[in-house]
């Protein structure tokens, strides 16, 4: 059973940066796929951000909506998840989840077997 919590949400103003963070425990970190979720208010979960670990390294993928913006990064030493965010926009404001899943690459949050409790990220104009 795999633990996740995140950390690192807060408000910040348009234009502004937020480091989110989500430490892992209970399972082998590097066996998963890493991925970074968001829910805003009367809206669907939606896909933010994965990395999978392979042999050769770190492989990420992102929504078109934060590429350029957001770069998602794991320290499989520390069993930790990062995401860096920025040039926030008030689109942005949503609860931030991290999840993991043993499925490569998966955008989809039904593929997700383990998620946080979130983070609140908001963003004002």
């Amino acid at each position: 059973q795999v633990q996740l919590v995140e950390s690192g949400g807060g408000l910040v103003q348009a234009g502004g940066s937020l480091r989110l963070s989500c430490a892992a425990s209970g399972g082998t970190f590097s066996d998963y796929t890493m991925g970074w979720f968001r829910q805003a208010p009367g809206k669907e979960r939606e896909f933010v951000a994965v990395v999978a670990f392979t042999w050769s390294g770190s492989i990420t993928y992102y929504a078109d909506s934060v590429k350029g913006r957001f770069t998602i990064s794991r320290d499989n030493a520390k069993n930790t998840l990062n995401l860096q965010m920025n040039s926030l926009k008030p689109d942005d404001t949503a609860v931030y989840y991290c999840a993991a899943t043993r499925m490569f690459q998966s955008t989809t949050p039904r593929a997700y077997d383990y998620w946080g409790q979130g983070t609140q990220v908001t963003v004002s104009s």
